[in-house]
């Protein structure tokens, strides 16, 4: 539960934020009108007058989990708002708990602060009332970022809402609607701040960041005196000018996600890509409502790895989708060995309320599903591990996350935090989180590597 110092009698709001880093990102906005509004945000349910639950809802599981998140905190507390993508199916949110106060949808902000308000009216501060809102409970130099749920290094900048494509296994479009790009001299801005509060790292997040700007028409915008077009090629080249790790995630593989490889190679964005490839048949492709195949996404692979020799590719796959086929699996497990992907993710199939795939033919058996993910997840973990295994005996920069006195937890360009691996570094117990540092990498394994700080 996200927490503050309580002030002397200010109303005090319980927050639990589930789900995706955009639905995160969802959470530090509420939470930061909350601190606008003189509202101090505390840890536990005990100690709230309400409690705000951020939910997921986009498989089965995380729906089960946000379920059960409500449950506690109406358990613990007895007042709950609800707000977040299970917000969008608020009968199946009425049918486990009634109870709840009020319920809205994800990024609907304003209507979490009118029922925090219902509940909980904010107090009048005479001091506050009359600061500009940019200098109220800032951090240093009143550099205004808003309540923050990293570490203080790194930050996730949403750079859109919504998504255009419709793949039959998702149904986050109903849920969060089309696509609404944020102005890139907006995002901009924002970026430029997060720089100036210490961030030292910015992980580029939407729906699609490859579509980004197309709903308004990659619109040009003034900032430090040049002009920018919304679009992800222009957001990149500009984001790369505050001097900061910039990671993209979520990319869609149009054919334009070639033109931010010469700025990987360049070094002025990060040399990662995160690509959710879903498969590499192209009859389940197409079932997915998915775009490419797996020859032409190899010779993408292929020709930005001769642009860019170091770029990590990390992506996502689905196994046991209805209708696939024992041979199209094989062909899976081959297209892995082809592309010699970094990272990679891999789920089973689980049908989704709401979803077109569930209509689909051809549902592949539980158990079958099971088999398929664990040799795809055992494929992966040998490439996984060769990979790793290169570089050992090399020099790498990484910026550190943790520090105990077994040493530290560092990243390098090849891992985003909270889903990739990490680096340990082993005499690295003097150094402080945010701090960039080269490490001498000594061992590998299939996820992480560890070293010890380069002479």
């Amino acid at each position: 539960m996200s927490r503050s110092i309580p002030s002397a009698n200010s109303p005090r709001v319980g927050f639990v934020s589930l789900g995706c880093p955009k639905a995160l990102v969802d959470s530090e906005r509420i939470l930061t009108q909350l601190r606008i509004e003189g509202y101090d945000i505390v840890g536990s349910y005990g100690a709230a007058d309400v409690v705000v639950v951020n939910t997921c809802g986009f498989i089965d599981a995380a729906v089960q989990e946000s379920l059960d998140a409500i449950g506690e905190a109406l358990a613990e507390n007895g007042k709950v708002i609800v707000t977040g993508c299970l917000g969008k199916r608020a009968d199946v949110i009425r049918a486990t708990h009634p109870g709840v106060l009020a319920i809205t949808g994800p990024q609907d902000y304003a209507s979490v602060m009118s029922a925090v308000h219902v509940q909980l009216p904010p107090k009048h501060d005479p001091f506050l009332d009359v600061m500009p809102a940019a200098r109220r409970r800032s951090g240093d130099r009143n550099i205004d970022v808003g309540v923050k749920l990293t570490p203080k290094h790194y930050a996730y900048l949403k750079i859109s809402e919504g998504c255009n494509h419709r793949c039959t296994f998702c149904i986050i479009p109903s849920m969060r609607g089309d696509l609404v790009s944020r102005p890139i001299d907006e995002v901009l801005i924002e970026a430029e701040k997060l720089v100036k509060s210490g961030v030292r790292e910015l992980l580029v997040i939407s729906q699609d960041t490859s579509a980004y700007g197309v709903d308004l028409k990659y619109a040009a915008r003034e900032w430090h005196g040049g002009r920018h077009r919304t679009r992800m090629t222009e957001l990149c080249a500009a984001l790369a000018e505050l001097g900061v790790w910039v990671r993209l995630h979520y990319v869609y593989p149009y054919p334009h996600v070639d033109e931010v490889i010469p700025l990987m190679a360049q070094g002025k964005i990060l040399p990662y890509l995160d690509i959710p490839f879903q498969h590499s048949s192209p009859r389940i492709l197409k079932l997915m409502k998915r775009p490419a195949a797996s020859a032409k996404t190899l010779e993408r692979i292929r020709a930005w790895r001769a642009v860019c020799p170091q770029l990590t590719i990390r992506s996502t796959f689905i196994v046991g989708f209805p209708g696939e086929t024992d041979a199209e699996f094989e062909d899976l497990l081959e297209f892995l060995h082809e592309a010699q992907l970094d990272r990679v993710g891999a789920f089973a199939y689980s049908p989704v309320d709401g979803a077109r795939a569930n209509d689909l033919p051809g549902a592949v058996p539980e158990e079958v599903k099971q088999e398929r993910l664990e040799r795809f997840m055992a494929t992966q973990a040998g490439i996984s591990a060769a990979r790793l295994q290169r570089k050992v005996g090399t020099t790498l920069q990484a910026l550190v996350d943790q520090v105990d006195a077994d040493g530290a937890i560092a990243r390098t360009a090849a891992d985003a935090p909270e889903i990739d691996g990490v680096l340990r570094i082993l005499d690295g117990s003097r150094l402080k989180p945010g701090l960039f540092v080269d490490v001498r990498i000594e061992a590998a394994d299939e996820h992480d590597l560890s070293g010890r700080v380069a002479v």
